[in-house]
């Protein structure tokens, strides 16, 4: 005797489409899903969002949804205090050591987006890479080579853009060259 199961059109649609429940949870995996990158996948992403939440629940975490700025991402669950010898939950994300000026650069960068937040406005905090390097250079020592430095701090800016917590504007058409 066979069983019918019913299958939501959400799902039915999107099983062996672009955005199935594998590829929303694929994706979170790996990094943030930003609404303005991707509306499509950011819809189905709404559309299966409960659905997302118990599929993650399973792997030990928490879908954190932002539709008003326009981002998703995966959290590990809180961990209850547990006895000695209890086994915990391993990180989505490892641990990595960073560097003293990257670590720094980090935590200017949030003190910039405290004070932004306290002053209300604007949904985005946008910086130049010159505001960036103006705010480093205030805790790094003198130096006789300004062009060695200000190529240090693009270093430091692009290893916090790796680590996701810096993203490029895109080009706009003021930035283009006049033909």
């Amino acid at each position: 005797m066979s069983q019918t199961v019913n299958i939501p059109e959400d799902t039915q649609a999107s099983a062996h489409g672009p955005a199935s429940l594998s590829t929303l949870a694929i994706t979170l995996l790996k990094s943030v899903i930003y609404r303005e990158e991707d509306e499509g996948l950011w819809g189905h992403l709404l559309r299966l969002q409960n659905q997302v939440r118990d599929y993650v629940a399973v792997l030990g975490l928490v879908l954190i949804i932002d539709p008003a700025e326009g981002y998703a991402y995966l959290r590990s669950a809180p961990q209850p205090e547990e006895e000695e010898g209890a086994s915990r939950m391993l990180r989505l994300i490892a641990r990595r050591p960073l560097s003293f000026h990257v670590s720094l650069l980090l935590a200017l960068l949030r003190q910039q987006l405290v004070r932004f937040d306290a002053m209300g406005g604007e949904t985005r905090l946008i910086l130049s890479r010159d505001d960036i390097a103006s705010m480093l250079q205030t805790f790094l020592p003198e130096s006789s080579n300004e062009v060695r430095q200000l190529a240090q701090i693009e270093t430091y800016i692009r290893r916090v853009a790796e680590l996701g917590f810096l993203r490029p504007l895109p080009p706009t058409s003021a930035d283009a060259p006049n033909a």
